[in-house]
């Protein structure tokens, strides 16, 4: 169990922050900008929740996919080392995801057009952590690009399944896709 006594360290006033073996990067590093943004998108799926109180199935997923979050971070934090055993999402937890989405897509209205951003407020919150988690997917892929990052196949395979889920669980809370704002293409010319 993590146990916090102190929440300000000091140890980041340099523009520095640790990572979980220990070493120190700079906080503009692409793996800190990735678990910096998976951490943002989870307290946007926390706005959403508070719109999903009603709906037990999504909720439930979306705490799940809270926790899981977590543990996302946990392993972008942790590179790959011998040194100590590190918390890691599995294969499991991207089989549930895979689950999930294939779930809540049987639930929901065909697709006729791209879905603009909106509709009622937990729709907007998850699309908003959708965004978001497509960023931090977009960090993480730079960080692999220095060339001497490593991350495991499963945090890239889950973090990029995310932004899935999160698409169609915001349809799922527009009433199944019915309140979807769809894109008009030209449709302001």
């Amino acid at each position: 169990m993590v146990k916090l006594n102190k929440i300000y360290t000091r140890t980041g006033d340099d523009g520095t922050t640790g990572l979980a073996d220990g070493s120190r990067r700079p906080k503009h590093d692409p793996r800190i900008a990735c678990y910096g943004d998976v951490d943002e998108a989870n307290a946007a799926i926390g706005l959403a929740r508070l719109h999903t109180k009603d709906d037990g199935f999504l909720d439930a997923i979306l705490q799940r996919l809270q926790n899981d979050l977590f543990d996302l971070g946990a392993d972008l934090a942790t590179p790959e080392t011998d040194a100590f055993e590190a918390l890691r999402i599995t294969p499991k937890q991207v089989a549930r995801l895979e689950r999930e989405i294939d779930e809540i897509n049987t639930e929901l209205e065909p697709l006729n057009s791209f879905i603009l951003p909106g509709g009622q407020a937990a729709a907007a919150h998850l699309h908003l952590a959708r965004t978001i988690i497509r960023r931090a997917e977009r960090h993480l892929s730079a960080a692999l690009n220095l060339g001497d990052e490593v991350f495991t196949e499963a945090a890239r395979q889950y973090i990029n399944r995310v932004s899935d889920l999160l698409f169609v669980a915001a349809r799922l809370a527009n009433n199944k896709g019915k309140n979807d704002v769809l894109w008009v293409p030209g449709g302001n010319k």
